[in-house]
């Protein structure tokens, strides 16, 4: 009997994502939805993304967290539009939850819209939330088996954020490795490796959005 409850919900969430995507598509505004577990350093990657791109585009913020408006405040700083979605215990964020708070943001206004999804590998995976692309992000300290262990995320992501790539000398993690399992779960899928901190290899990462950016305007 849950089966069918299960399906109901999934579907129902995902009639409420395509409405989210015909008006963010109206709008022309790019929708990023960022993934990764906790402490994969989704924020601290976020707020270096807006402002080296903040001069050049309209963005806003979607910030979902269990508990706290913590991210959020770190990411408001950054002068960017942000709103705060609290799950109270949800492992993710859905089209209810983002439809609610892009009534709070004038999306129409907007070049870019990031959504920082719960920190989770398995449930953000599941639920649509209007966006254009899934962002994987995985983190140097959490190992290199995360893609065989959570496939269902590196199969649906547009790209996957290799972060804190300054820690590599001081850990054991097979860069070509994860590249390799990765690219036979989603062949399509972009690879960059990054430091939020340091900013190493950021460059190739703001490319591609701007391009993403300009083929969105174009359609």
């Amino acid at each position: 009997m849950k089966i069918p409850v299960i399906r109901k919900i999934l579907e129902t969430n995902e009639e409420k994502s395509n409405q989210l995507r015909e008006k963010f598509d109206k709008n022309k505004t790019l929708v990023l939805n960022l993934i990764s577990s906790p402490g994969a350093g989704k924020t601290t990657l976020l707020e270096r993304t807006l402002s080296s791109l903040k001069s050049d585009f309209k963005m806003g913020v979607i910030e979902g967290d269990i508990q706290t408006t913590a991210d959020a405040q770190r990411i408001a700083k950054t002068g960017v539009s942000t709103v705060q979605i609290n799950t109270e215990g949800a492992c993710h964020l859905d089209s209810n939850m983002i439809f609610a708070a892009t009534e709070k943001m004038n999306i129409t206004d907007l070049d870019i819209l990031y959504i920082e999804n719960v920190g989770n590998l398995v449930c953000p995976a599941e639920f649509k939330v209007g966006e254009d692309f899934k962002i994987a992000l995985l983190s140097i300290p959490e190992g290199d088996d995360k893609p065989e262990k959570y496939p269902l995320l590196f199969s649906e992501a547009k790209v996957l954020l290799l972060n804190k790539i300054d820690l590599l000398p001081y850990l054991d993690f097979d860069v070509e490795k994860v590249k390799k399992v990765v690219k036979s779960l989603n062949n399509d899928i972009e690879i960059f490796p990054v430091s939020a901190k340091t900013g190493e290899g950021f460059d190739a990462w703001l490319e591609w959005i701007k391009n993403e950016v300009k083929k969105k305007k174009q359609n």
